[in-house]
């Protein structure tokens, strides 16, 4: 199988024969060298700076999903190394002519020197034994013997433990290049031993481009949007993108006509996507019975209820890419370019999240549904709900303004909100002159905060339970435990900051609650005063499950 991306513009291959057995995309379209191979520019840069300063490594190995590129790179490498050119005088070059007996052997597969081995059927000891004692001899006709293992990553544990020294100190004449998909699945011993090349997805840009030239090739004809899903569904993969292409054009063959985006969609099971674009308009406006009548036509259509929600997902993430001008993909239509710039423009971006996570828990339990459609009606049923729903950034504005919760509008509202009007500026006020001598907890506190006496601060606020308080004397219980020389540093503080010699006692009894007990006291109290007022009370109506994180006090400060 080919894991490849071929620029078509580099060598076209020729058609077949007439009685010759049909071959199809993914075979036909291999690339032949590393220049028609696509997408994977840092690798064909760092094989060919290696070929042409001597540099090579004894052993390959290329990961990467399937079908970008793994085997072909791995056979484009033998070429590479085994090429003697046109004239037979050759050496190992980036560019194999192609042309050479080595050439033509490798790419036809009879190769003598150049050996493939599938791990998944050999996966034994003994098949990796017969290489070891193979390697020992050198190449019949070749300059390298070559070994070409495929999916390595199921070869038993014996079978790495057994390859182990010979990968590390091959025979000069032998290189080893191994492929797989599951490169987690091979031990760290075997990676350290190889030079490593992740072989990245292709864009769909380029596989749209690529598809393009393959149906010219082919002789057909295909619509711009119908190669663009082609490209998105093979998720990178250019051997998975030539497959569907390849029953794209059986399917337009029969019809007599060209590759239509509706055939791919309907071949594919995917929606329609300017019947998805009035589905989420309808799930915008609240409207619950058209847009369970807009699903059931997808349905009836032979539309996954899945696919309908991963498409609806799509949209919203298209929207939020807009919203945040990002570039559209190659081969967006028009209609939905407008589409998706109007929703932007209307649609906040905690609604957009909201969409996003109430679509997505849908899609996650159609996934799991023993009745798939009514869980999905049940999911934009949900969605449906919640765009009813109160703003929770409007209603907490209502609540500051003193005004009722109202529900928000079935669709948003294109004008953004009004500013809030400009607080009056606060007018000064003298501070009162502070006492001689500080007469509460509190006061010692704020003192010493003043003063820069900050851990002296914070363990009067945690630790001190006052008993009497009469300056320069504090007599304080000793039922907590207080930090050692706590008292003594507590003395000597005050007696510098006020001038006055203060005596600091431990009494006996519990004492009153610190300042931080205090303090959680009326928070508790103010809490529980707010959640008992009616326009509190109506919020957490209108939002099950909401909880009151913080609140403002009347002096300005924070309160949780």
């Amino acid at each position: 199988m080919s894991d490849s991306f071929l620029d078509l513009g580099e060598t076209p291959q020729p058609a077949a024969a007439k009685g010759d057995a049909y071959r199809v995309l993914a075979r036909k379209y291999r690339p032949q060298t590393f220049s028609q191979l696509i997408g994977q520019d840092a690798m064909v840069t760092t094989l060919g700076n290696a070929i042409k300063r001597d540099r090579l490594a004894h052993a390959f190995l290329l990961t990467g999903v399937r079908g970008v590129g793994k085997t072909s790179t791995a056979r484009l490498i033998a070429k590479a190394l085994n090429c003697i050119g046109p004239d037979g005088q050759g050496g190992p070059t980036i560019d194999p002519c192609g042309v050479c007996e080595p050439c033509r052997a490798i790419a036809e597969g009879r190769h003598i020197d150049v050996i493939e081995m599938d791990a998944a059927s050999h996966t034994g000891i003994d098949d990796i034994r017969e290489i070891i004692e193979a390697s020992r001899y050198a190449a019949v006709s070749a300059r390298y013997k070559i070994y070409i293992i495929d999916e390595v990553h199921m070869l038993s544990k014996a079978a790495f433990n057994g390859l182990l020294k010979t990968l590390e100190e091959p025979p000069g004449h032998v290189k080893f290049l191994f492929a797989t998909t599951e490169v987690n699945k091979v031990p760290v011993t075997v990676l350290s031993r190889c030079q490593r090349f992740d072989l990245r997805r292709i864009p769909a840009e380029l596989l749209a481009e690529h598809f393009a030239h393959v149906v010219a090739a082919e002789g057909f004809e295909a619509e711009p949007e119908a190669l663009a899903l082609i490209a998105r569904a093979a998720e990178g993969s250019a051997r998975d993108g030539l497959s569907i292409l390849d029953q794209a054009i059986a399917h337009a063959g029969m019809e007599g006509e060209g590759v239509r985006a509706d055939a791919v969609r309907a071949m594919l099971g995917l929606s329609d996507r300017g019947a998805i674009r009035t589905l989420f308009r309808l799930l915008l406006g609240g409207e619950a019975a058209p847009a369970l009548a807009a699903l059931r036509g997808q349905y009836d259509l032979g539309i996954d209820p899945q696919a309908v929600l991963r498409t609806l997902l799509e949209t919203v993430h298209g929207v939020t890419l807009a919203k945040v001008g990002a570039t559209p993909p190659a081969g967006q239509s028009s209609e939905e370019r407008e589409a998706l710039a109007h929703w932007a423009e209307s649609l906040s971006f905690p609604m957009l999240h909201r969409l996003w996570q109430l679509l997505l828990k849908g899609h996650d339990e159609v996934a799991r549904a023993a009745l798939p459609i009514e869980a999905c009606e049940m999911a934009l049923l949900r969605v449906i709900h919640a765009s009813t729903l109160p703003d929770p950034g409007e209603l907490a504005r209502a609540l500051a303004e003193g005004r009722g919760p109202a529900l928000a509008p079935a669709t948003p509202s294109l004008a953004s909100p009004a500013a809030p009007a400009a607080a009056p500026a606060a007018v000064a006020e003298p501070e009162p002159a502070p006492p001689a001598l500080p007469d509460s907890v509190e006061a010692i506190a704020e003192l010493l905060e003043k003063h820069g006496r900050h851990t002296l601060q914070v363990q009067v606020r945690n630790h001190v339970r006052p008993i009497r308080l009469e300056p320069p004397e504090l007599e304080m219980s000793g039922a907590r435990p207080l930090p050692t020389d706590f008292t003594r540093d507590l003395g000597l503080a005050l007696r510098e900051i006020t001038g006055e010699s203060w005596r600091i006692l431990i009494g006996e009894g519990a004492g009153n609650p610190t300042l931080r007990e205090t303090l959680a006291a009326q928070a508790e109290a103010e809490r529980a005063e707010i959640l008992a007022s009616p326009l509190v009370m109506a919020a957490m109506a209108a939002f099950p499950g909401a909880e009151l994180d913080h609140w403002k006090r009347k002096d300005g400060s924070i309160a949780r």
